[in-house]
């Protein structure tokens, strides 16, 4: 039997203008970006919709991103289309969390915004870095860093995307060390930290204390973390591997992979972009992925799969 799977996105997919159209022609839709802005104290309709230099701010890219997939969510599960697993990509397992029922929407939020206050200020900007490393082996990139200091993946998102994070220097050496290797193509990536890291372990234990004050509800599906790439059906793991997943490396490959390997053969990438889909291109391209990104992507996918 068929499995469907819902995956969202992380930090880097959002845009401007993102869940505009959601918002102009749903009541709901509306109520949740409302009280989320005033829940954060944040004019989301702005961030979200209109051209600012907020938006790609890890402090304010989180919450955003965060509420437009839920916001998305929200409209597809009225118009019928369930999912049977679900996982998000980094920040975009927060969304998979509230979609599989383990918290709710406005405390996602919460803690995303949370989460990104405290990714952006763990480490100090310019000491850390992150570099994408394009066609080459993962065993080989793993064999080269192993050898440097303070520099590790940060995420398998698909065969011939690696991508490392750590100290500024130390990415810099394992950018040398792995042309020498033979990598064809690297490239730094324009963030303000080095996500994923063990640096931002302070990060992982802060955040770990704030989700005492939020109740996590019973899975009405499970939900594959990015920590380990397993299967989660119970709330109790949620806590720690939230907290674990901000100095960890994100499992995305492997994640995917196990997915497959459980029955899931079709997947609805929810929110900006087609990043997933992308990935999916190289993991597997004998599923089937979807993309909703826009209103009108909501009738075209329900109706093929309702």
């Amino acid at each position: 039997m068929s499995k469907i799977a819902f995956i969202y996105p992380g930090q880097g997919a959002q845009k401007a203008g993102m869940g505009a159209d959601f918002y102009e022609k749903d009541d709901r839709v509306r109520a949740l970006y409302d009280e989320a802005g005033k829940v954060l104290d944040l004019d989301l309709k702005s961030l979200c919709f209109e051209e600012n230099d907020k938006l790609d701010l890890t402090e304010y890219t989180q919450a955003a991103l965060v509420t437009t997939c839920l916001a998305m969510t929200d409209v597809v599960m009225r118009n019928g289309l369930k999912p049977d697993v679900t996982a998000g990509l980094s920040l975009g397992e927060y969304a998979a969390i509230a979609a599989a029922g383990g918290m709710d929407c406005m405390d996602a939020i919460r803690l995303v915004r949370k989460r990104g206050i405290l990714m952006s200020d763990t480490v100090p900007a310019g000491e850390g870095a992150m570099c994408a490393v394009l066609a080459m082996d993962c065993q080989k990139i793993e064999e080269v860093i192993s050898e440097i200091r303070d520099v590790t993946v940060a995420n398998y998102n698909c065969p011939g995307q690696i991508v490392l994070t750590g100290k500024k220097e130390s990415v810099d050496e394992a950018v040398c060390r792995l042309k020498e290797a033979g990598a064809k193509r690297i490239v730094m990536l324009n963030v303000s930290g080095p996500f994923h890291s063990p640096m931002l372990e302070p990060a992982g234990v802060e955040l770990e204390r704030a989700m005492d004050e939020v109740e996590l509800h019973p899975l009405t599906v499970p939900y594959v973390s990015n920590v380990d790439a397993g299967t989660v059906s119970e709330p109790g793991r949620i806590k720690e591997l939230l907290a674990k997943q901000v100095y960890s490396p994100v499992r995305w490959m492997q994640s995917m992979e196990n997915m497959i390997a459980d029955g899931v053969d079709t997947f609805v990438e929810i929110g900006p972009g087609k990043t997933l889909a992308g990935f999916m291109k190289k993991i597997n391209r004998n599923v089937k992925v979807y993309n909703i990104a826009a209103w009108e992507d909501v009738e075209k996918v329900t109706g093929e799969l309702c």
